[in-house]
């Protein structure tokens, strides 16, 4: 039985990759896959893949796709510091549930990711 893992990071964060043949590079968060505690980021870990022709106007063969790395080689972006680990705190109090909604931050400046 797998399971699943809560993820500080979410799509459309920007990342760099910190481990691997891909290591140094940096793009956005495409997709997230939970059960597997891998991410899709663009323009990384890129390959081939043998597509099979849909329709007519579909063109078949070679494709180059992005694939799934674990997300333990990725770390989010700060603006200031460049690579960091995120944390938590507490920020403005929802006027319709009445809860706190939790700001996610850096861990080097403090800064709002």
């Amino acid at each position: 039985m797998t399971t699943v893992h809560k993820f500080k990071l979410k799509k459309e964060d920007t990342v760099q990759i910190i481990a691997g043949k891909d290591k140094g590079k940096r793009g956005r968060i495409l997709k997230i896959l939970r059960d597997k505690d891998r991410v899709v980021v663009e323009g990384a870990n890129m390959v081939k893949k043998a597509q099979k022709r849909r329709n007519q106007q579909d063109r078949g063969g070679i494709a180059e796709i992005e694939a799934a790395v674990h997300s333990s080689n990725v770390m989010i972006l700060c603006k200031k510091c460049g690579p960091t680990r995120i944390g938590y705190k507490p920020g403005t109090v929802d006027s319709k549930t009445g809860r706190a909604v939790k700001t996610r931050v850096c861990r080097k400046c403090g800064e709002a990711l």
